[in-house]
């Protein structure tokens, strides 16, 4: 436990760092609990969940960095590698493919990749997934733009 804390104190710092760096990603450490993060990543350029802006919830288990965090989307977000109701992540390095290389901010870039690049053939969301399967790139981008204007945008006025 005494690694995983020295690791994530390191994550932490470099976070601080690359504030700047990485304006896509603003990720958080809960004030009192070390393992607990949220992050607010931005939705991918030319993607229907461009403008959106979408929170994270990361819970950190105490073997990091030999096991993989738990991340999920706290904003509903239409996506078939995402379920709807949990926000649970379908990803293979947040499953069997996690590296102690991968970092907090890393799983961001990761997750902001697979908003860019859905993988329909392995969804939790299987509208979403079915809409992909199907052909229907217009039907899925309709809807994952609907509720990215419904839940992942400041509400004007």
């Amino acid at each position: 436990m005494q690694a995983s804390r020295a690791r994530l104190f390191k994550e932490y710092k470099e976070v601080q760092r690359e504030k700047v760096a990485d304006p896509d990603i603003q990720l958080v450490c809960d004030d009192s609990n070390i393992f607990k993060w949220t992050a607010l990543i931005k939705g991918p350029s030319e993607t229907p969940y461009e403008g959106g802006v979408f929170q994270l919830a990361f819970a950190v288990p105490e073997q990091y960095p030999l096991q993989p965090p738990q991340v999920r989307f706290l904003t509903k977000i239409f996506h078939p590698n995402v379920h709807f109701k949990t926000g649970e992540i379908c990803l293979d390095i947040l499953k069997n493919a996690w590296s102690p290389a991968w970092t907090l901010q890393s799983v961001c870039r990761a997750i902001i990749a697979l908003m860019a690049h859905p993988e329909p053939d392995s969804p939790l969301n299987c509208d979403s997934g079915n809409l992909l399967r199907s052909g229907d790139l217009r039907g899925y981008q309709s809807m994952a733009r609907m509720y990215t204007r419904l839940a992942a945008m400041p509400k004007k006025g």
